[in-house]
């Protein structure tokens, strides 16, 4: 099983970036802790990030290509912006769970709108880095169960 982590703009400057909200892990925290909960559930899991709204369509476009069966996305800023990268999700079909670090329900107006949460099989949020882990097993079950 293929399972694509795609993190937006900011993602690779944890711990470093406003650590009350974001937590004190660093991105490499968060990447060894998806890598290894993929190891756990038996998946092939690749991580990607970039700062460029077009650089994740792209990147999301290549994982229909790729033949990806599960996308974890945190869009970071763009997830309150970018209708093209809901627009990817919905072009592609792949079935994918949006997941952010802080409980973003709970911040600004403005933060509290997701583009993405139209798409999404779910939304996991609030529950720092680990909330990824919980991204995935969502993830990993719904797909074991349309299977």
């Amino acid at each position: 099983m293929k399972i694509l982590v795609i993190n937006g703009p900011n993602i690779n400057l944890l711990g470093i970036r406003e650590p009350a909200v974001y937590g004190r892990e660093s991105y490499h925290d968060l990447c060894k802790l998806v890598t290894d909960r993929g190891k756990e559930l038996g998946a092939q899991v690749e991580i990607y990030q970039s700062n460029h709204e077009g650089a994740l369509v792209d990147k999301i476009q290549k994982a229909y290509y790729d033949e990806v069966d599960g996308i974890v996305i945190n869009p970071g800023a763009y997830t309150h912006t970018s209708i093209a990268i809901l627009d990817a999700l919905k072009a592609v079909g792949i079935p994918t769970v949006e997941v952010h670090i802080s409980a973003v329900d709970k911040r600004e107006g403005y933060r509290q709108i997701s583009y993405v949460r139209e798409y999404a099989l779910a939304t996991v949020s609030g529950k720092g880095i680990g909330g990824y882990v919980e991204a995935m097993d969502i993830l990993i079950k719904e797909l074991k169960c349309g299977r």
